[in-house]
């Protein structure tokens, strides 16, 4: 049975990941490829409402832990359901954002144990990890002015840019680790350049399917 592939677009606030989903689906879908585009927190009706809490400013302050527990409910219900049926069916699943979000927001922003996320992870995910993760990288302090310019802010672009030093610094040292599975990309370069280099990855994976 041929399977299709997981990548999955990471990277902090304002980096241009939705523009470039959409950029990365219509390239792969040219060169005939079935494509499913979704999001973490998100991508079923349930895990969307979880991602609403998520991200609301609730009057009721949410606990880091139960944060954490809520962006693996989500995610659980979005590989049952989304994620794992489409990989069976051939089609290749794009998704802003998975599980290196989680290490990096809630492991780096948050500090909590790497090894404790890990264990959510292996209870929840039972395997499953993207093929191929694009990390678009730029630097927090104009990430976030791009993110400012686009919307009022959510619970987590409302952070100090502190806590997204932390978050990129995790990234890099996560992509540092598995160099095979991620791909960085320049994100300060014009939309231009930046897909240039997207496809001409996204090229090279296709040759080597």
């Amino acid at each position: 049975m041929v399977t299709g592939k997981f990548i999955t677009l990471e990277g902090v606030e304002g980096v241009g990941k939705t523009t470039n989903l959409n950029f990365i689906a219509e390239y792969l879908e040219k060169a005939g490829k079935s494509v499913v585009i979704t999001r973490e927190p998100g991508g079923t009706e349930i895990a969307e409402k979880i991602r609403a809490l998520l991200l609301d400013h609730n009057e009721e302050k949410l606990c880091n832990e139960a944060e954490l527990l809520l962006m693996f409910a989500a995610r659980a219900q979005h590989v049952e359901n989304v994620i794992k049926p489409a990989l069976e069916k051939g089609s290749w699943v794009l998704c802003d954002r998975f599980t290196d979000a989680t290490y990096a927001y809630q492991g780096g922003g948050r500090d909590f144990n790497m090894n404790d996320i890990k264990w959510i992870e292996n209870f929840v995910q039972k395997g499953l990890a993207p093929d191929k993760t694009i990390l678009l990288d730029l630097s927090v302090e104009v990430g976030l002015q791009r993110a400012a310019s686009r919307s009022e802010p959510d619970r987590f672009e409302s952070e100090k840019q502190a806590f997204f030093e932390k978050v990129r610094g995790v990234y890099l040292d996560r992509a540092k680790v598995e160099p095979q599975r991620f791909h960085i990309v320049d994100a300060s370069k014009t939309v231009e350049q930046v897909q240039q280099n997207i496809a001409s990855f996204l090229g090279q994976l296709l040759i080597n399917e």
